[in-house]
């Protein structure tokens, strides 16, 4: 089952934000995975800036209903891959220069236009916006783990970057 939380996090001018993350229990892709591909990429567009402070591990768990060691493995991994730092009581932060980054003006450019794309091929498929949308959480989280689980082609968080027009 597809479950949508709404996560509280603190941008990096200190302002409270929320984002978007979509966990399924039945799919095949462990939710550690799910949290780590869907973080990433929310990174690599510009959803979540450099300086973000994120939840706790413990925070989050509660906010998506996972268990703390599966968050823990997942900002553990990101951490490894570079793309959060973990300041000890200061809490866990989206690095300056992630890998996999580009400008954000350039990160939107692309995501719009292969956004028209897909939107362009489901109406002419005659799909609907929730069957597309999940159609594209799933493909997204197969391929990151098929890639290892490193991929930042997983699915977005924000529901605008998933949501076709």
């Amino acid at each position: 089952m597809l479950h949508t939380k709404r996560v509280a996090f603190t941008d990096q001018h200190g302002f409270p934000r929320r984002i978007v993350l979509r966990l399924d229990d039945a799919g095949t892709v462990p939710r550690f995975e799910q949290l780590r591909a869907q973080l990433a990429v929310m990174v690599a567009v510009g959803r979540l800036e450099p300086g973000c402070r994120l939840p706790t591990v413990r925070d989050l768990a509660g906010q998506v209903g996972l268990a703390p060691g599966t968050v823990a493995r997942a900002y553990r991994e990101l951490e490894q891959e570079g793309t959060l730092a973990g300041r000890g009581r200061a809490g866990t932060f989206v690095v300056d220069d992630p890998p996999h980054s580009e400008p954000h003006l350039e990160r939107r450019r692309r995501l719009t236009e292969a956004a028209r794309r897909f939107a362009a091929e489901i109406r002419q498929l005659g799909i609907g916006h929730e069957d597309a949308s999940a159609a594209l959480q799933q493909a997204s989280t197969e391929l990151a783990a098929q890639e290892g689980g490193t991929s930042t082609g997983s699915p977005i968080g924000d529901p605008v970057a998933v949501q076709v027009p």
